[in-house]
């Protein structure tokens, strides 16, 4: 059995799930201040989950912290995962959602990764493959191909709808 320190392996929808799980303990345990989560819609993450809500809370308390979400498409959010939504009210000013240029959006990896040595990446969907590590050179090769998408992309998922 791995212990809570040791990447998960990741050949299964439960095993991504818990590896998630996992990306974001390390990530926030080890003083992170930033964590990028990319996917083309974020349906299969378990952002609904009420303890990873009290651990963000906790962390995002904290000075300088931020987390960033950039998708694709969020019309599966509020369905899926509405306690997010309603916990993403409350840290608006913490938590940025993002949209990529349209001739970037078929290119998004499914990824975690924060500002040190975390990475969650899913590289097969249909076969529910992918890698768990901490490996600062590897992280910072995903957060560099990241926040040259992040840089071309637009804000999205706003808290409130404006409506007429």
């Amino acid at each position: 059995m791995n212990d809570t320190n040791s990447p998960p392996p990741i050949t299964s929808r439960a095993e991504f799930v818990a590896a998630l799980r996992w990306g974001f303990t390390q990530a926030i345990g080890g003083g992170a201040r930033r964590i990028v989560c990319v996917d083309a819609d974020f349906a299969e993450w378990p952002l609904d989950d009420p303890a990873l809500h009290a651990a963000l809370t906790a962390w995002l308390r904290q000075p300088q912290r931020r987390l960033v979400l950039l998708a694709a498409d969020y019309a599966a959010v509020p369905r899926r995962q509405p306690r997010f939504v309603a916990w993403r009210a409350l840290w608006a000013h913490a938590v940025e959602a993002w949209s990529p240029a349209e001739g970037d959006a078929m290119d998004l990896p499914t990824l975690l990764v924060d500002d040190r040595a975390v990475s969650v990446q899913l590289h097969d969907a249909v076969h529910w493959r992918g890698r768990a590590e901490l490996d600062t050179r590897s992280a910072r090769l995903k957060r560099d191909e990241i926040d040259a998408l992040l840089q071309r992309s637009q804000p999205a998922f706003p808290v409130n709808s404006l409506g007429l």
